[in-house]
């Protein structure tokens, strides 16, 4: 075994034995509480409602504030577009019943009658319209939202239930971004009268449940909206989500029978959920994909070659085996399998510390150099990921200072303002399916989340991909940027995620989000 593995070995071992003691097991206090667990299911008396424990709040549930799958887990619940996406990742007829292009440059949409807001405000397509001259507007543009729908020029109210989209240029994947986030529907009342504080905090739209309590950082309760339009729907009277950011505390909760669902089980937490006979542990691939980023503008990373050597200096292999426990997916470039987009062709950067030193040295970079990489705080498993890293990176002669911070300073300020150092975790939810929300929003000049990336080729690229509908030339353009952005080496692509779950036996007909939305309507208990 090499100097390298044993170190990596050595430190995985040791970090899987703190998390182990912290998640339960090894010592009298733990054997007593798997006991107990093991004994009568501690939530069998809630009734007929659900408990969810959440790593993240989202900060503000207003849909065009926000790019975050923490958002879209409970304000699946909350909010619909006039399009949505069902648990199987398949396009369906949201608040639209029907759609069709009259044109290439013209969309009408069939809107669903007979639907109401959650404070009773009807829903009809001047809801429509505004919704979309509010994404779209001043205010809109202010947000990460926006950049999706800039291929919509105007929306027009045909009657009460019909509305035209008029295309300023052609938009291949149009249809799933009106499924997503930021194109939800919102009340024009209500918006209109109250203060974007207030909307931030006390939402309303006209999905199963109603929020009905909100406290930073700390819960969201939803609860059943009896006038909902789909008959029958929702089976559970309240949902409440717990923020609790620490998975060991979230995994406590589940084994008293505080939570019912716990989201983001770690590795190191799946022996402990096995073995207690009330839950479940579920796991579902995901389009997330995982990736240490490059801040370009910062030397030595402003040279191709340097984020070469140190994509070749990391062993992704043994990171997703050794650290994931299988839980993952190998990626060559920053999407997942299930992207439209991805080029199988392409294969991961090989790990070769030997040529990795090589060309550090032939780019002048010295021994020793320091790199500052920004994590979030709260990510157990990630924290594990950078702790291998920051030892691949030493021996070949590069020292990673990890600083773990706040994942929402992270995203929303950090990442940005170019202030997350040489490198930074970034997890990306690729939710349209298709490589242009992806690729756009991260190496388009100017986004949000690409604070100096630039090519001139990659632009041309991007542009050229959504100026056509037609997918065979997309799909060849894809091939050609992917190559491109693989020889770039913008980020280290580590892997594709596999989410895992753990779930009270209570609960019936839950199933897994693909892409963090989690559905609950269709829920019971036992």
């Amino acid at each position: 075994m090499t100097k390298n593995k044993n170190l990596v070995v050595s430190l995985l071992l040791v970090v899987m034995l703190v998390l182990a003691a912290c998640s339960g097991g090894g010592n009298d206090k733990t054997e007593g509480t798997k006991k107990e667990a093991n004994g009568k299911n501690p939530a069998a008396d809630r009734g007929n409602e659900i408990v969810v424990g959440i790593n993240s709040d989202p900060q503000s549930w207003d849909p065009i504030d926000t790019f975050l799958l923490d958002w879209s887990t409970v304000a699946i619940s909350v909010f619909e577009g006039l399009v949505e996406r069902d648990l199987d990742l398949e396009l369906q007829p949201g608040l639209a019943e029907s759609w069709e292009y009259l044109d290439d440059s013209t969309l009408e949409f069939k809107l669903r009658q007979g639907v109401v807001f959650h404070n009773g405000e009807p829903f009809n397509a001047e809801a429509v319209k505004f919704t979309f001259d509010r994404l779209l507007g001043e205010e809109g543009q202010k947000g990460p939202q926006y950049s999706n729908y800039t291929s919509i020029d105007s929306v027009e109210v045909k009657d009460e239930y019909t509305i035209t989209m008029k295309l300023n240029s052609p938009d291949p994947v149009l249809l799933t971004k009106l499924a997503g986030y930021g194109a939800v529907i919102v009340p024009p009342g209500y918006v209109t009268e109250v203060s974007d504080e207030e909307f931030n905090d006390k939402p309303v739209g006209t999905g199963p449940f109603k929020m009905t309590g909100y406290k930073r950082d700390q819960e969201v309760v939803l609860e059943k909206n009896e006038d909902y339009w789909k008959e029958g729907l929702p089976k559970l009277d309240k949902v409440t989500f717990k923020i609790i950011p620490e998975a060991s505390t979230r995994l406590a909760e589940l084994q008293t029978g505080k939570i019912d669902i716990m989201k983001r089980v770690e590795v190191a937490q799946t022996k402990t959920v096995k073995d207690t006979n009330f839950l479940k542990l579920e796991e579902v691939g995901t389009p997330t994909v995982f990736s240490l980023r490059f801040d370009t503008a910062n030397a030595p990373l402003d040279k191709k070659e340097v984020r070469q050597a140190i994509n070749y200096a990391i062993n992704k292999d043994e990171i997703i085996e050794e650290i994931l426990g299988g839980y993952g997916i190998p990626i060559s470039t920053y999407q997942s399998e299930l992207s439209f987009g991805n080029n199988p062709d392409l294969k991961p950067y090989a790990y070769d510390p030997e040529k990795a030193k090589e060309m550090l040295k032939a780019a002048g970079v010295a021994e020793g150099t320091e790199l500052d990489v920004f994590i979030p705080g709260n990510d157990g498993n990630f924290k594990e990921i950078t702790q291998a890293v920051a030892f691949y990176l030493e021996e070949v002669g590069l020292k990673m200072n990890i600083n773990s911070v706040d994942n929402t300073t992270l995203i929303s300020d950090l990442i940005p303002n170019g202030k997350a150092g040489h490198m930074y975790r970034q997890g990306w939810g690729g939710w349209t399916l298709d490589f242009d929300n992806t690729a756009y929003l991260m190496y388009h000049e100017g986004e949000q989340w690409n604070p100096s990336f630039k090519d001139e080729k990659v632009e041309e690229l991007l542009a050229a991909q959504r100026a056509t509908v037609d997918q065979d030339e997309r799909h060849k353009i894809f091939m050609e940027l992917t190559t491109l952005l693989y020889d770039l080496a913008p980020e280290v692509n580590l892997y594709q995620a596999v989410d895992l779950y753990a779930v009270n036996e209570r609960l019936e007909n839950f199933q897994p989000p693909h892409e963090d939305r989690m559905r609950l309507e269709e829920v019971t208990v036992k």
